[in-house]
C-alpha cells in the first residue's frame, strides 16, 4: 500500500493521492492539484442528471467540487480548499459520487430494478 490514512483535514501527497487513487477510485486521477473524473454522458438531459445528482451530494457532505460542464460529459473536480490539498474528504465524496453515478440496478442480484433498457432513446449515461 503506498498511502496512509490520514486525521481529517491532513492533506496526501501527490504520491500518496494516486497510490490511494489507483486502489479505490481507478476511474479518477491527479491533475493540477485536484482529483478529477470526466463523467461521458448521451447528451444534454444526461449531463444534467450527473450535475444535479453530484449537486445534491456534495450539498449534503457539504464539501462543493468544481465542474466543468458540457454537452456529453461532466468533469468533477475535488480538492480541500480550506486545507489547500487532498484530503479524506475529497476521497470520500469521490467515492460516494462515484457509486451513485455508475450505479447500474440492473446488474445487481436481489433487485427487482431492472436498469435502463440498452436502447440509445432511455440511456442517458455511458458507463466505463
Amino acid at each position: 500500500m503506498g498511502w496512509r490514512a490520514k486525521q481529517h483535514e491532513e492533506t496526501y501527497t501527490d504520491e500518496e493521492v494516486e497510490a490511494r487513487l489507483k486502489d479505490e477510485l481507478p476511474h479518477w486521477y491527479l491533475e493540477e492539484g485536484w482529483i478529477r473524473r470526466k463523467y461521458k454522458t448521451s447528451g444534454w438531459k444526461g449531463t444534467l442528471m450527473v450535475v444535479n445528482t453530484v449537486g445534491h451530494l456534495a450539498e449534503a457532505a457539504f464539501h462543493h467540487p468544481d465542474l466543468t460542464v458540457s454537452y456529453a460529459f461532466v468533469i468533477v473536480k475535488l480538492m480541500n480548499h480550506a486545507a489547500k490539498g487532498i484530503t479524506n474528504k475529497d476521497f470520500d465524496l469521490a467515492k460516494k459520487i462515484e457509486q451513485v453515478v455508475m450505479w447500474q440496478p440492473g446488474k445487481e442480484d436481489g433487485t427487482a430494478l431492472e436498469g435502463t433498457p440498452e436502447d440509445p432513446r432511455f440511456k442517458y449515461i455511458k458507463y466505463d
